[in-house]
């Protein structure tokens, strides 16, 4: 049973495939990192669903925040590194330094504060080795909803009108009740 941050850090911590993920791209260094979104989300779906297999998700989100290189070149070069560690992990690399530029909205000030406002509150989700490979969790957003399988906006996407739509056209897209079929959908009103 789910329930907690400790539950979902153990469940995480069991999983070797999980963990050889995270020391890959822990030995990246990069400042202020996590794996995050899909990556967590799936893990905790699919076992508040019983599935005995992993649902495939489509890219590994490996975030940092580096104001000092916001290239988009030097995070091609890192997903290559990662690559070169398991080419059949299919890694995204994003500095959350540049990603405002790319969304057309508000710099953030942190790999968390980009997280916070990610689209759905059940993905703003990460994880991550400390010095100490001591696994650590974040949820901005609370962990309630990808706990309670349910899908709503986080308040940076309820309260921005000019973002309702990217979230609606975003859960349409994702459709993740076909894969996980007790999840619920909240639209934003």
């Amino acid at each position: 049973m789910l329930q907690t941050e400790q539950d979902i850090i153990e469940l995480i911590k069991e999983d070797e495939w999980m963990m050889d993920v995270l020391v890959m791209a822990k030995q990246l260094q990069l400042p202020d990192w996590w794996i995050c979104a899909g990556f967590v989300r799936s893990k905790i779906w699919d076992t508040l669903h019983h599935f005995q297999a992993r649902t495939i998700i489509p890219d590994i989100d490996v975030i940092y925040f580096d104001p000092s290189n916001i290239s988009k070149a030097e995070e091609k070069r890192l997903e290559g590194e990662l690559r070169r560690q398991n080419p059949t992990v299919p890694w995204s690399v994003k500095n959350q330094a540049r990603m405002h530029l790319a969304n057309g909205i508000a710099r953030y000030t942190s790999s968390v504060d980009a997280i916070s406002k990610f689209p759905e509150t059940a993905t703003a989700l990460g994880v991550k080795l400390d010095e100490e490979d001591n696994l650590l969790l974040t949820a901005p957003c609370g962990l309630s909803d990808v706990l309670n399988l349910e899908v709503r906006p986080t308040r940076y996407f309820a309260e921005n009108d000019a973002l309702k739509n990217v979230y609606h056209e975003r859960v349409a897209k994702k459709n993740w009740q076909d894969k996980w079929n007790k999840v619920r959908v909240f639209q934003i009103e």
